[in-house]
């Protein structure tokens, strides 16, 4: 799936997707279903994702995933309510992200041909450090969001954000350079 490759529709690599699928839907019903402290939460994301994860991160489910075994959490990582990662093509969070509510990360398109629409073509999503992403963005299969990136609540990203830069929109469409400089 992180190849990039495509997933025909009922073949045996789109059967081991949908375990996974079913693995992950049992595990965010547990992540989803009850108050847990964020040392647990921490504890059930791991087993998700199937690696460990770092004690600064935190997430307030609740958080859904199709897959799991193909994201990866750097340090200082903040997930907000209701977002849904689809990371059968990968995704890959870097350090000091802030993810807002209900952020879509898709990493799969279909083939457009009809009978062909059950085929999926999975492509990775890659966030740099310090990158916030507002609420209720989306982010589409390929794209590289550059460290210190903001992406405005709302906008759909479909093509790679340049470092240090805001964009929004839908398209998403640069806003303007950051000036990183001048931090504090």
């Amino acid at each position: 799936m992180r190849e990039g490759g495509v997933i025909e529709g009922n073949s045996e690599i789109h059967q081991q997707c949908y375990e996974l699928a079913m693995e992950a839907l049992k595990i965010t019903a547990k992540l989803n279903g009850s108050y847990h402290p964020p040392e647990e939460i921490r504890e059930i994301m791991s087993q998700l994702i199937g690696k460990p994860i770092d004690d600064s991160f935190m997430v307030f489910p609740p958080f859904n995933t199709d897959c799991g075994k193909n994201i990866s959490f750097g340090k200082n990582v903040f997930i907000n309510s209701g977002c849904c990662f689809q990371d059968q093509g990968g995704i890959t969070v870097g350090d000091g992200v802030l993810i807002g509510h209900n952020v879509v990360l898709a990493t799969l398109n279909h083939e457009m041909a009809p009978h062909k629409r059950g085929t999926t073509i999975p492509k990775p999503i890659v966030i740099g450090n310090n990158v916030w992403i507002g609420s209720n963005a989306t982010i589409l299969q390929g794209v590289i969001i550059g460290d210190g990136a903001v992406v405005a609540a709302g906008s759909v990203v479909n093509r790679d954000v340049i470092p240090n830069t805001v964009v929004g929109g839908v398209p998403a469409k640069l806003i303007k350079h950051i000036d990183s400089a001048n931090d504090e």
